[in-house]
């Protein structure tokens, strides 16, 4: 069955369609795209990102991202025809323990394609007691367990998230949760820093031409989400428009706290991996945006020097497709009526079939 997932992350930087041909409890990647969202609208999600967005926004922004899924799906270098579902996360607007929101209708979705959509894949775990998040350790752990090495499987978007996966690890032994900042804090300085003509620190270019702050790292590390116990999940809530305004407030240059941005992230995910990993580790495997980040992955090195340094390349994923490839196999769990949260990553109190089924 050849299954299209969609993903469009917390940074806002485009739309990832992964198609992906599942068999059992085996996939293959056939192809990989990513589309960047239009400068209008990816302005209007921001501004819809907050808890003063006014519905009606939201609700047009519902329609046009299904509409821009849609197209994606049309161009993602495999005939539509030969799609039989897709798997589509949506943009989350809002999340928060107890509640959530990603727009990108399904029902809008599934009539512009043709095809049977998955979407809306967190509320049904959070109606079961869990936080919605993390979902993509489902796949880690299908991915990365090894009977013997320790793992993690790190993927920095605009959240960071880590699984943690002990050697011979059962499902119930998964331990995940969102460790902080990703990119998120970083391309929010970035755009200050040049105006809106940069949108992310290309390869840590500028992170490499400032001075970290460590003074400041070590006040921003002393906020009690650090030393909640998981599971715990993070947003532009925590981390968006306010946070940075923050930052701006202490008065440091611009290329400084994006320099303190970069290594604050990385120490974020080191002080998670180290306060609440069960068991010894030994490889840590970095996905996502951040891995393509050289300055944030030297912090990471510097920061756990015990652990092997990997990107999910290594282990034949592309580093930008691995959350699309999830969302494919979650959406064909789905398909089949099968659950495909883990209780022990998300706090829900049972398994659960996760999404809504659009034909």
């Amino acid at each position: 069955m050849r299954v299209a997932g969609l993903m469009s992350g917390t940074s806002l930087d485009g739309i990832d369609v992964a198609a992906v041909d599942i068999t059992g409890s085996r996939f293959r990647v056939v192809q990989h795209r990513t589309f960047a969202y239009p400068q209008g609208v990816r302005e209007r999600l921001l501004a819809v990102s907050n808890a003063e967005a006014h519905v009606a926004e939201i609700s047009r922004l519902n329609f046009e991202v299904a509409v821009l899924y849609a197209r994606a799906v049309g161009r993602c270098g495999v005939p539509k025809k030969t799609i039989s579902l897709i798997g589509s996360h949506g943009q989350t607007i809002f999340h928060e323990r107890g509640s959530t929101l990603q727009i990108g209708d399904g029902s809008v979705l599934a009539e512009r394609t043709g095809i049977p959509v998955v979407s809306d894949f967190r509320t049904r775990d959070i109606a079961a007691g869990g936080r919605g998040a993390p979902l993509v350790p489902y796949l880690d752990y299908r991915l990365f367990r090894h009977a013997r090495r320790g793992r993690v499987a790190l993927n920095i978007g605009g959240i960071a998230n880590v699984t943690i996966i002990p050697g011979g690890a059962g499902p119930d032994d998964v331990v995940a949760f969102d460790t902080g900042p990703g990119n998120m804090v970083i391309d929010a300085l970035v755009a200050k820093l040049t105006r809106g003509a940069e949108t992310f620190d290309r390869n840590g270019a500028l992170a490499q031409q400032g001075q970290v702050n460590q003074r400041l790292i070590s006040r921003l590390l002393r906020r009690p989400f650090y030393r909640e116990a998981p599971p715990k999940t993070a947003g532009r809530e925590q981390y968006g428009r306010e946070f940075v305004e923050e930052l701006l407030q202490t008065g440091i240059p611009l290329p400084d706290l994006i320099a303190t941005a970069t290594a604050f992230t990385a120490a974020t995910i080191a002080v998670g991996i180290r306060r609440f990993a069960p068991a010894r580790l030994d490889d840590l495997i970095v996905s996502g945006g951040g891995a393509h980040n050289s300055s944030l992955m030297g912090y990471l090195k510097a920061f756990l020097p015990e652990m092997e340094l990997h990107t999910s390349i290594d282990f034949g994923i592309d580093i930008d497709a691995k959350e699309a490839i999830c969302f494919a196999v979650l959406a064909y769990e789905t398909w089949r009526r099968r659950p495909s949260n883990l209780p022990s990553a998300t706090g829900a109190r049972h398994p659960v079939i996760l999404g809504k089924v659009s034909y």
